[in-house]
């Protein structure tokens, strides 16, 4: 049987950056999946990247294949904010130019087998490797909120289950959030000429940047906010830091991590929104199908009667939900709120069993959710990898 040192499950940021880190400490591995398939399939088209320029570099080793080099390359014009397609295609670039040896096959089981694990691919291969890091996204935790339960998807759909807004021209929507993609799906619904309403719990809508002065006072800037671009004033230093971070109280590190994720929108989306109604501090609390369309009881005691409601209501981690795992794996893996428990080298307690980006947040903080955490995944990675090359399952 065919083996390896390492397989990467996953072609997004954060597995083409560990693949690139991994393949110049000349460590022999696989990446499998479809490149960039979550940004590329799953976010509506016409979206803007939230974090800066300089915090949507994907890592390499070399610091070579930045969103500069790639403007450089391609001739784009681009700038801040980033256009979703145009980082998809920088993506796909920095995948070509770093990890060309992707598999776009699909991993369908990985079970623990003696000094490592085994996979099985859907074409019916079968190998052997030492570690696995699972960088598969956020895809499969769609966050549905429950009075939806029985509601269809012609009628209610999560965000992340569509590609072109347009579908809805002339209809009428209500999108369910308050963050940065219940806000700008609102946008592109509007000018795609639908009859849209938001409708969030909280009381007032956060706006990020709407103090861009604070990031131009020179080395006080630098004191309080790092490069990564996640959290606010001195909270993004600590959090830039996963390593410090992670020794603080788990009190004071969930109170951080939920201060520098809050749902918020970009400021430059306010002039989109000027002409889209926003109810704010309401919450549905039911929803039942009305002929065609869906009614929706708000917690006021109005109705609304709909053609669709976008759930923009986020994702929330589950790693019983990857169906690859095997159910011995799985009862092996030791989690808190449905995240996996990580120690250093983003493995699990699951020897072996590494896991990048979101599902690596509760244990290293919140900048594991975004793409600039790519390089600290990367090395954390690879240090440990390097470190310790082998070891048992038994």
């Amino acid at each position: 049987m065919p083996e390896c040192n390492v397989a990467i499950i996953g072609a997004g940021p954060y597995g083409l950056a560990c693949a690139g880190y991994l393949k110049a400490a000349g460590l022999e591995t696989r990446v499998f999946g479809d490149p960039m398939s979550f940004w590329e399939s799953r976010m509506p088209a016409g979206m803007f990247l939230r974090s800066s320029w300089e915090a949507s570099h994907i890592a390499d080793p070399n610091r070579e294949l930045t969103l500069d080099a790639y403007r450089s390359a391609s001739g784009n014009h681009l700038g801040s904010p980033v256009p979703l397609d145009r980082f998809v295609d920088y993506g796909l670039w920095f995948q070509r130019k770093l990890v060309p040896h992707v598999e776009r096959r699909t991993v369908t089981r990985i079970e623990a087998s003696g000094r490592g694990f085994q996979l099985a691919l859907a074409d019916g291969e079968t190998f052997r490797c030492r570690r696995v890091v699972v960088a598969v996204g956020i895809g499969a935790f769609a966050s549905r909120p429950s009075e939806f339960d029985n509601i269809p998807s012609e009628l209610a759909s999560h965000s992340a289950g569509h590609r072109d807004l347009s579908r809805f021209q002339k209809k009428r929507v209500v999108v369910i959030g308050g963050g940065q993609s219940a806000l700008e799906s609102a946008a592109l619904l509007h000018e795609a000429g639908a009859e849209v309403e938001v409708i969030a719990r909280q009381q007032a809508l956060r706006w990020v940047g709407l103090h861009s002065w604070l990031h131009h006072l020179g080395p006080i800037s630098k004191c309080l906010y790092s490069s990564r671009d996640v959290g606010p004033a001195g909270v993004s230093r600590l959090v830039s830091l996963p390593r410090l971070f992670r020794r603080f109280p788990r009190g004071f590190q969930d109170r951080a991590s939920y201060r520098s994720i809050r749902p918020a929108g970009s400021s430059w989306l306010r002039p989109r929104l000027v002409n889209v109604p926003i109810s704010l501090g309401r919450k549905v609390t039911s929803a039942s199908v009305a002929g065609s369309q869906l009614r929706l009881h708000l917690d006021d005691g109005s109705d609304r009667l709909v053609d669709h409601a976008l759930l923009a209501t986020g994702f929330r981690v589950d790693a019983s939900k990857y169906g690859f795992l095997s159910a011995p794996l799985k009862s092996r893996l030791e989690t808190a709120n449905g995240y996996p428990v990580l120690k250093q080298g983003l493995e699990s307690s699951v020897p072996g069993l590494h896991f990048a980006g979101r599902p690596a947040a509760w244990s290293f903080g919140p900048l594991l959710c975004f793409v600039s955490g790519t390089e600290f995944a990367a090395k954390e990675l690879i240090r440990v990898v390097r470190r310790n090359g082998t070891h048992r399952n038994d």
